[in-house]
């Protein structure tokens, strides 16, 4: 399972990647994280193009903050292109809660059930994490 991470989660994603290693599921599941960067994706990349990217890419994207505002909103993309294939967003509930080791520590549990059961997930738009 690769996930395409939006720009604002970089240093938690090597915590996550963290959490997950210490805790065996590396060995068990092949779980990526990539950056904007490694995607070749601009920070600013509207919604449509890094939905369009991950979706090209068989990427679930993680994210915190993009919105639900204009015509290429992650929500109106949603709206207009998600298929019984497609593959959710992953989204974290609450960003400032991210600072919490219990917290984190939820969010890589509900990660890695959405991996250990993805073909239950497809076509579902977006999961709130944890």
């Amino acid at each position: 399972m690769n996930l395409l991470v939006d720009y604002n989660l970089d240093g938690y994603a090597v915590i996550l990647l963290g959490i997950l290693a210490k805790r065996g599921w590396l060995d068990l599941l092949a779980i990526q994280f990539v950056s904007f960067r490694e995607a070749g994706l601009p920070m600013n990349s509207s919604d449509r193009v890094v939905w369009n990217y991950a979706q090209a890419n068989q990427m679930l994207i993680l994210t915190a903050n993009r919105n639900m505002k204009g015509e290429d909103s992650l929500e109106q993309v949603m709206r207009e292109e998600n298929t019984s294939a497609s593959l959710p967003i992953l989204t974290i509930s609450d960003l400032a809660r991210m600072d919490e080791s219990e917290y984190r520590e939820r969010c890589v549990d509900r990660l890695v059930e959405i991996a250990l059961e993805l073909e239950n997930y497809m076509g579902v738009g977006r999961l709130f994490i944890p």
